[in-house]
């Protein structure tokens, strides 16, 4: 039986004085891919800054691994470091001289493992083992600020898995990538979710990436309009329902 990893409970949260997300509802169980679909302005990105503890929530509650969030959105450490946020754009000056193995390792060292008893070669390993399971070892030594846009997201992955993570939460994450680097990085998210049991939110435009590598889609403006496999929440009248007059089916090949 799958653990439930995160559970919202009718979630309202406010922008200003109108409510951005209403009365949202929804789980998700490890080792499943969700993703969040709807139009502009939808209430897509207010969701997951609300999960992680960005934004104050008016009334409802979020579970991480059972524990509740608190309303100014304090986890205990140990749930906290239970959850991996790839972000749409990593903004970083690149002319900073940061390695590849020194990003990684900062992975492990935020989480508080730099402590006197944690010598150097546990964190190495780490960040050695990290970076084999991305296919990136080659990069170790690399400059951060000559990454190619596929090479940093397996990069930002191999931060992510420096320290087991039980949910990932992506932005937009594959924005920027071509057909080839997009079609790899799904490849690679999908090997790491058999792999390492991972409960998966990503926000999607990509509704024909959202129909291949998704388990269950939540169909979010402001409201819930509708949550399911791809076959069901993707459906043209859900759809259509979705978007209103903005909908346009669109398809592309990977």
């Amino acid at each position: 039986m799958k653990e439930i990893v995160l559970s919202v409970r009718g979630l309202t949260v406010y922008r200003e004085t109108y409510a951005a997300v209403q009365d949202v509802s929804f789980s998700l169980e490890s080792g499943t891919d969700t993703s969040i679909v709807g139009p502009n302005g939808g209430g897509k990105s207010t969701l997951v800054q609300a999960i992680l503890g960005i934004l104050p929530r008016h009334s409802g509650e979020i579970l991480i691994l059972g524990q509740p969030l608190s309303r100014k959105g304090f986890l205990p450490r140990r749930l906290r470091q239970q959850i991996a946020y790839l972000p749409q754009n990593f903004l970083v000056d690149r002319r900073i001289p940061m390695t590849v193995d020194e990003l990684v390792g900062l992975g492990w060292d935020k989480l508080g493992f730099q402590l006197p008893w944690k010598n150097h070669r546990e964190r190495d390993h780490a960040v050695r083992d990290a970076l084999v399971r991305v296919d990136a070892s080659h990069l170790k030594d690399h400059l951060i600020g000559g990454l190619s846009g596929g090479e940093t997201k397996r990069v930002l992955l191999a931060y992510c898995l420096v320290y087991p993570r039980r949910l990932l939460i992506l932005d937009e994450a594959p924005a920027g990538l071509d057909t080839r680097a997009e079609s790899e990085f799904y490849q690679l998210l999908y090997q790491l979710k058999q792999e390492q049991g991972w409960a998966i939110l990503q926000i999607s435009h990509d509704l024909d990436m959202v129909r291949q590598h998704c388990d269950r889609v939540l169909c979010l403006n402001r409201t819930l309009r509708c949550q399911g496999t791809p076959k069901v929440a993707l459906s043209p009248d859900s759809l259509s329902a979705l978007y209103g007059t903005e909908f346009v089916p669109y398809h592309h090949s990977h």
